[in-house]
């Protein structure tokens, strides 16, 4: 399958050195809004083609997958793009400012029968079902209780900052312990309560945030621009507890028993980077015809996005055009 990166930043060039070392697809293009900068990267990593409008590069027959790599304040613009040239889509996270914008999005989508999927790459990973299996199999006794953090030292990096670009721990990082949570308790829950630290521009610098279930299972919830935290998720029961050590790329999942001794090491099996699993759930969806991934359904995405505006309208965080 022929693929396209729409934008060439950072997280593009996570991306590009993944799909290089992939059978299943090719690297065909890369489109920046500066020619030079589409025509370097095209060169390092080793795509066919560099452009320097994405329109053109939509524009292109031979393209069929179209991974939208530009800032999560652009994602709206940029995937309607990509569907109304008719291109399969794999979005970064977040995979828009709101649920409003992410609900539009895929109403496109599906009226134009292509897929349409966010590249939150702890739900595709290998150690998902792994903890899953591990849950289930009660090794932990009735779990009751979960913490997930995340937090680096990113409060320099502009686009973070600014509230026209969507800046913000919680959209950048904070997305990630909200996905952990969704991913082993579900989406039952009976109140969401939280606290957030603004900056001077009024987005939030770091959060905390508790997920109350409607069978009193509790998950509290971390998140910072402004400090490195240990990325752990710990799950706990009455039996035992579980550590999955980094939440977004998670690398080895812990058992402990209750005299905290470990009883299983479950480790990570070897990858390229982690992105690959999402773009082979794009494929295998495409080859069958489907519109989303039954790794990240779009119901969840917009599960995502509509907690995420709560907390925000909560805290008073407002993005211009909201």
């Amino acid at each position: 399958m022929k693929m396209a990166i729409l934008g060439a930043g950072f997280i593009a060039r996570s991306m590009s050195a993944t799909i290089n070392k992939m059978d299943e697809v090719t690297s065909y293009a890369v489109a920046s809004r500066d020619y030079k900068k589409a025509e370097a990267f095209a060169k390092e990593f080793a795509f066919e083609k560099a452009y320097g409008s994405y329109e053109e590069m939509l524009s292109d027959p031979e393209v069929e997958l179209v991974y939208v790599a530009t800032p999560h304040s652009h994602h709206y613009e940029h995937v309607k793009l990509c569907l109304n040239h008719g291109k399969h889509v794999l979005c970064e996270k977040s995979f828009a400012i709101n649920a409003k914008q992410t609900e539009e999005m895929f109403a496109l989508a599906l009226e134009k029968k292509l897929l349409l999927t966010e590249a939150i790459w702890t739900r595709y990973m290998p150690l998902r079902k792994t903890l899953d299996d591990i849950i289930a199999s009660g090794v932990i006794g009735n779990v009751s209780m979960l913490t997930a953090n995340l937090g680096y030292v990113i409060n320099r990096v502009p686009r973070l900052l600014e509230p026209s670009l969507a800046g913000g721990a919680l959209l950048d990082v904070g997305v990630y312990p909200i996905n952990f949570a969704l991913m082993v308790f579900g989406n039952d829950i009976e109140r969401i309560t939280s606290t957030a630290i603004l900056t001077d521009k009024g987005v939030d610098a770091q959060n905390s945030i508790t997920f109350e279930y409607k069978d009193g299972r509790m998950a509290v919830l971390n998140s910072t621009m402004m400090s490195q935290t240990d990325r752990l998720g710990i799950i706990s029961g009455n039996k035992g507890f579980i550590i999955a050590e980094n939440i977004n790329n998670c690398e080895r999942i812990r058992v402990y028993d209750l005299d905290q001794k470990e009883i299983a090491c479950y480790e990570a099996p070897k990858q390229i980077s982690g992105y690959e699993y999402e773009v082979r759930a794009c494929i295998k969806a495409i080859q069958e015809g489907k519109l989303e991934c039954e790794e990240m359904p779009h119901a969840e995405t917009i599960r995502v996005m509509q907690i995420m505006d709560s907390l925000r309208k909560k805290w008073g965080v407002i993005y211009p055009g909201e």
